[in-house]
């Protein structure tokens, strides 16, 4: 039961916010390195924000000041918190996880956000 859950989705109004929710189970949470991506109809996937098994983080240009990731690990979940959402997030939002020592990458199935008035 190796797996990615994500929630949080939904229809929102320009300005508005979402806290995204990924929730990992069968894995060694805390050494794996944790990633939003989101993907546009029409657009190439893009790496949004990413947060480190040592708490660091990065986010694409786009989103800096308006998203934060973060992590739980004694819940083994990933969050990203959307805040002033514009048109142009809207996507289906991933999570991913790459452990630290290497091997298999895994991917959740996915959540909408749509951003419309």
């Amino acid at each position: 039961q190796v797996q990615l859950v994500e929630s949080g989705g939904g229809l929102v109004q320009p300005g508005g916010s979402l806290r995204l929710s990924c929730a990992a189970s069968g894995i060694f949470f805390s050494i794996y390195g944790l990633n939003w991506y989101r993907q546009a109809p029409g657009k190439q996937r893009e790496l949004v924000a990413t947060i480190t098994f040592g708490g660091r983080t990065n986010y694409t240009d786009s989103v800096k000041d308006r998203f934060t990731i973060s992590r739980d690990n004694a819940k083994s979940t990933v969050y990203l918190q959307m805040n002033n959402l514009k048109p142009e997030d809207t996507a289906v939002y991933s999570c991913n996880a790459r452990p630290t020592t290497g091997g298999g990458e895994l991917w959740g199935r996915g959540t909408q956000v749509t951003v419309s008035s």
